[in-house]
């Protein structure tokens, strides 16, 4: 081996300087490496829990969202089904009073148009009788009194058809 050049006290020499230098480079460079690499694992894995826990609340809040959603939909559909039917009560409401106006406003104007008829036959009688009264003057020329006259047109007026009061 020492035709190699390989000696004892050099291979000695040689272990112990690596062993140094190992040391030193294990102390100077291996372990604030190690520990530069460890806190960057320890950030990487804080920025990848953080990642996970927003990821987690904003599945949260979507979630939360959408149950506020659908509550507010129904909500709406509630309030609008709540619209439709006060809407509904209201216009049967309005029908029903309309209808009921235009009932009474019927039967007045049916009374009223009975009165008038009634008035205008009156009148008319009045009228005939008068002009019967007249014309029986002219005719027997004063052969009987007014009243006598009246109570005989009224007689025949009753008596006659079509006239309501007498037979049929």
């Amino acid at each position: 081996m020492e035709a190699l050049g390989i000696t004892i006290p050099g291979v000695f020499s040689q272990v112990v300087s690596f062993l140094i230098l190992f040391g030193v480079l294990y102390a100077l460079l291996y372990k604030p490496v190690l520990r530069m690499l460890d806190r960057r694992s320890a950030k990487i894995r804080e920025g990848l829990e953080a990642a996970e826990n927003a990821r987690r609340e904003a599945a949260e809040s979507r979630a939360d969202m959408e149950r506020q959603l659908d509550d507010a939909r129904a909500e709406g559909q509630a309030m609008i089904a709540q619209a439709r039917e006060v809407a509904d009560r209201f216009r049967e409401e309005e029908l029903a009073k309309a209808k009921t106006e235009i009932d009474a406003q019927r039967e007045r104007a049916e009374a009223d148009i009975q009165r008038e008829r009634d008035a205008a036959i009156q009148d008319l009688r009045q009228e005939f009788a008068g002009l019967a009264i007249s014309a029986a003057e002219k005719v027997a020329r004063r052969s009987m009194d007014e009243e006598a006259h009246r109570e005989l047109i009224e007689e025949f007026l009753r008596e006659a058809p079509g006239s309501g009061n007498g037979r049929r």
